[in-house]
């Protein structure tokens, strides 16, 4: 019995994962492609859903650990599942704040080409969907590629604030939509972090090391 809850509670967060993952998916393509209607969604429709999800997938870790009482991985498993749902509501909050900054930018006329902020938000979505592949592979493997593909935003985001903060000083007309593309990175480096998050779990169901805080270069 336990087992078969424990499929149906993955299968709800692999749903909630895939609704995140094209929150983030539908406000990269209305912003880069000037289209209000993919983030008006997200912030209508896609949200509400993304908080349902969160409240139901509690619910059933909460009634679980009360009626089965499960230990060792089983109880490993359900904990992981209560804070990747917490990440991925998270996740879902920065999907709104890049749909309220993509709804600001949308009818002004654009600071910069977006050339690296495209790259930036490929790069998180994929790390989005492999931890999520990760966790319901027990891949190790491929935990540890997104927690190493963290960097790489990373840079991508110092890039992209220290190209804003010259065309700021040089034309201070700029400085609103600036700030608001700045946001939009920010938010995106969160989705990533909280991606790696999710990884530095998957590694700990599945081989009972903890890396957080590089702790595993201790063991």
């Amino acid at each position: 019995m336990l087992d078969d809850k424990l499929v149906g509670l993955k299968k709800e967060l692999i749903d909630f994962a895939a609704v995140v993952e094209s929150m983030v998916e539908k406000c990269l393509k209305g912003l880069m492609g000037n289209n209000p209607g993919m983030y008006e969604l997200v912030i209508a429709t896609d949200e509400p859903r993304a908080n349902a999800y969160e409240i139901a997938i509690d619910e059933i870790c909460t009634n679980l650990l009360a009626q089965y009482q499960p230990r060792a991985k089983n109880l490993r498993l359900v904990l992981m599942i209560y804070r990747m749902s917490n990440d991925l509501e998270r996740m879902a909050d920065h999907a709104v704040n890049i749909a309220e900054s993509a709804r600001y930018l949308s009818d002004r006329s654009p600071v910069k080409p977006l050339v690296d902020l495209p790259h930036m938000g490929e790069l998180t979505v994929r790390m989005l969907s492999d931890s999520i592949n990760a966790f319901v592979n027990e891949d190790a493997a491929l935990a540890r590629s997104v927690c190493a593909r963290d960097n790489e935003v990373d840079d991508l985001k110092r890039h992209i604030l220290s190209e804003l903060t010259t065309i700021m000083k040089m034309d201070p007309t700029t400085v609103e939509r600036a700030l608001q593309i700045i946001r939009i990175t920010g938010n995106l480096e969160r989705i990533a972090d909280l991606s790696t998050n999710i990884c530095e779990e998957v590694l700990f169901l599945a081989e009972g090391r903890v890396i957080k805080h590089h702790m595993d270069e201790h063991q």
